[in-house]
């Protein structure tokens, strides 16, 4: 990764540009460019967004993308053939572990799911909603309804 870092370094001395220009230009922190061409790998969180990030630079300072992209792939692969197998099974079981924690989280209400309701209490409310407005009829008719007779005006006595 060091020779890489230098790589870009160089190029972009020769180039005549700044690192606040390059950052600026690119839309990328300094740091970010400037932990690249020291080769720090490690303050990136993720090595897909530090390769995309390698590639742009590159792209930027006229050099050859692909050719850079692939070193960098050989270096990872160098970097992780050398890690023990049983490390790489503790992390996935750390990894396992914390998903299952996670199942006993509280969360925001938002990215809770929702508990879905058995179709026998949607039935039930409907079933009464609809009496509730049927007795609500009847009782209505029954005030428009003297002596079975209907009526159609109201008459005051006095």
């Amino acid at each position: 990764m060091n020779e890489i870092g230098e790589m870009l370094h160089l190029a972009r001395e020769s180039s005549g540009v700044s690192l606040e220009e390059a950052s600026k230009d690119l839309d990328i922190k300094q740091e970010m460019l400037e932990n690249i061409e020291d080769g720090r790998t490690g303050a990136f969180k993720d090595i897909f967004e530090l390769k995309g990030f390698i590639s742009s630079y590159a792209k930027y300072l006229g050099l050859d993308a692909k050719d850079i992209i692939d070193e960098f792939n050989e270096y990872m692969f160098e970097y992780t053939s050398k890690i023990p197998i049983k490390e790489i099974e503790k992390t996935i079981e750390l990894q396992v572990k914390k998903e299952e924690d996670k199942k006993d989280v509280v969360v925001s209400p938002y990215t809770k799911e929702v508990k879905k309701y058995n179709k026998f209490v949607y039935i039930l409310v409907y079933i009464g909603i609809f009496v509730l407005v049927l007795l609500a009829m009847l009782w209505a008719v029954k005030q428009v309804t003297i002596d079975q007779k209907v009526t159609t005006t109201i008459s005051y006595k006095k």
